[in-house]
């Protein structure tokens, strides 16, 4: 997905079944506006994009093919927002794309060192394509369950199905390996110069607030957290008015720079 025109946002998605950068930012995209380029790419094992031959993704794949891509557009500079596995990357490129990346936006982010696989996330990167899979990880994913609609639900199983093959090479058990292959060293976390907001979800089941952001704070030299009570793993989704009217607040603070 790709459209407006001005200041470029890199968007990056999770990594949960059936997820598509279309899916997770279309309607964060279209609410910050056509004076935004918004690019949401779908990631190597996600949508219709492969993974490449040899591979299983990974935080360096995905932040090569990330910066590959902003390369390939001619953007030189551009902020990333990242939700998850996302934010991770998102992170990740700013390390290693520092005169690029003018900002991030880490949501529900993993990354963090020493953090855990936790439950939630083993269950939803082992959900079967099928509606009582997608259910069950649409359920773990918000904190309000009256979201969990039967459309959503149809909507969800649909776009596992559709990824299914791409997916089928990633997040295989033992399934802590990942967690480690996605968290950054201390090296690289303070190797981000770009200012960084972190938003997060106080119930969040997937990626706990204490395990994965606040370890965060002490590790990147300008940082700030958001923190969204009665919020699961999916801000953009519980509060989504508030979420992106914080989203677009950090970001304009570039054009006043």
């Amino acid at each position: 997905m790709e459209g407006g025109t001005g200041p470029a946002v890199l968007m990056l998605h999770g990594s949960g079944p059936g997820t598509t950068g279309t899916g997770a930012w279309a309607p964060t995209a279209e609410a910050l506006g056509t004076s935004w380029h918004s690019v949401a790419p779908d990631q190597a094992g996600f949508g219709r994009t492969p993974v490449p031959t040899g591979s299983r993704g990974g935080l360096r794949l995905w932040s090569e093919q990330a910066a590959g891509l902003m390369d390939a557009l001619g953007i030189d500079r551009y902020a990333v927002v990242g939700h998850s596995m996302g934010g991770a990357v998102a992170l990740a490129l700013a390390a290693a794309r520092p005169q690029q990346v003018t900002r991030v936006v880490a949501v529900s982010t993993m990354g963090a060192p020493g953090a855990p696989l936790s439950a939630g996330l083993d269950a939803i990167w082992a959900a079967p394509a099928t509606a009582l899979g997608a259910r069950d990880m649409l359920s773990r994913l918000v904190h309000d369950q009256a979201l969990v609609t039967d459309s959503a639900v149809d909507a969800r199983a649909a776009a596992m199905r559709a990824g299914a093959t791409a997916y089928a090479s990633l997040f295989p058990p033992p399934r802590a390996r990942w967690v480690d292959e996605l968290t950054l060293s201390t090296q690289a976390l303070a190797a981000v110069r770009a200012p960084v907001l972190l938003v997060h979800g106080a119930e969040d089941r997937i990626t706990p607030l204490e395990t994965a952001a606040r370890p965060l704070l002490g590790h990147l030299a300008d940082v700030r957290l958001h923190v969204f009570g009665r919020c699961g793993h999916v801000p953009a989704i519980e509060h989504p008015h508030e979420f992106r009217d914080l989203l677009s607040g950090f970001l304009r603070q570039d054009r006043r720079h």
